[in-house]
Parts: C-alpha cells; sequence; structure tokens
C-alpha cells in the first residue's frame, strides 16, 4: 500500500511562536517517523470492515498552534476557542465509500488532520506523558475522523478510544494507565 503524508510544520518552524513556552519546544517527530506511524496504521485499519479500500491513500497532517485551530474551530465547528485536533474528511464522513472507478487508482486523499501543538503540550504535561506520545494520541484520532469514525455517545467514544490505544501500540508508543 502506497501511502503518501504531507507534513505542515506551521509551529516548529515557525520564526517566533505564539508562546514563550512554545520557544523551548523541540519536534520529536521527524516526517519520517510520521509517514512510517501513518503507513502502519492505515494498513491496520483497513482491516477494518468500514474503512475504504484503496492502494494508496494521500493525506495532510497540520502541526499548528491554538489561535490558527481556534479560527478553525470557529469557522467550521461554531466554537470559538481552540481545541486539540480537528479533522476535514475528504470522503462522506457517515459513510466513508470509495466510487469504484476511483478504487482503481493508485490513491484516495482522505483529508486533512490539524493538530495544535500548544493544546498537546499542555495535555501531555497534564497528563504526564512525552509531547510526541500526545501528538501520536491525537494524529490517531484524526485518522479515524477521517475513515468515519465517530462518537456520538459514550459506548463508540470507548470503541473509538480503545482503537486508538491499539493504533499507539503498533508503532510502540502508550498512554501511562
Amino acid at each position: 500500500m502506497n501511502i503518501e503524508l504531507i507534513v505542515q510544520d506551521c509551529f516548529f518552524e515557525a520564526s517566533q511562536s505564539a508562546t514563550l513556552e512554545a520557544n523551548f519546544l523541540t519536534n520529536p517527530i521527524s516526517t519520517s517517523t510520521w509517514e512510517h506511524w501513518f503507513s502502519q496504521w492505515l494498513e491496520t485499519l483497513q482491516l477494518h470492515p468500514d474503512s475504504p479500500p484503496a492502494l494508496g491513500y494521500e493525506l495532510t497532517l497540520r502541526l499548528s498552534n491554538d489561535a490558527e485551530i481556534q479560527a478553525l474551530n470557529s469557522q467550521f465547528r461554531h466554537k470559538n476557542q481552540p481545541t486539540d485536533v480537528l479533522s476535514f474528511a475528504a470522503l462522506e464522513v457517515d459513510s466513508p465509500q470509495i466510487p469504484p472507478d476511483m478504487q482503481a487508482a493508485e490513491s484516495v486523499y482522505l483529508g486533512d488532520i490539524v493538530i495544535s501543538v500548544e493544546t498537546a503540550y499542555r495535555q501531555a504535561q497534564q497528563q504526564g506523558h512525552p509531547l510526541e506520545v500526545e501528538l501520536a494520541w491525537l494524529a490517531t484520532h484524526g485518522l479515524l475522523h477521517l475513515l468515519g469514525w465517530d462518537h456520538p455517545d459514550e459506548e463508540s467514544l470507548l470503541r473509538m478510544l480503545n482503537q486508538q490505544q491499539a493504533l499507539l501500540q503498533i508503532v510502540n508508543l502508550t498512554l501511562p494507565v
């Protein structure tokens, strides 16, 4: 399976970070590591019966700050506050189906995942684990949304959180219990 991941690092590569705390952060995950992780996750998830079949996938991961994600959250979800991760699925969200003529194409664009590194950093500090783990956790959450997963109730949220934990384990990361 071919995976094309576009990583837009608008946070770590910025000349000046939005907060003093952010000035001391370094990017814990290289682009090649992200590519490896997403490849492993998508190979695993392709076994899921609800996942769209394809020969390859494309998606964008944008590492951003609270200001940008708040603007996106306000514009698209009508919630004028920062959040940790947003997903913008390119396929139908309720039931991601790839039209038969596209299934033969080399790859299918799944959509965009935007993560606020500032929020991820705060959450990692609060929960006592490395920023790398929090960013991966949020990336798996966003990826599942791109593939049609949702959590409108407690049962579906628990299924999604369990799947995220399984995806982290695939890349040898774990959340402290």
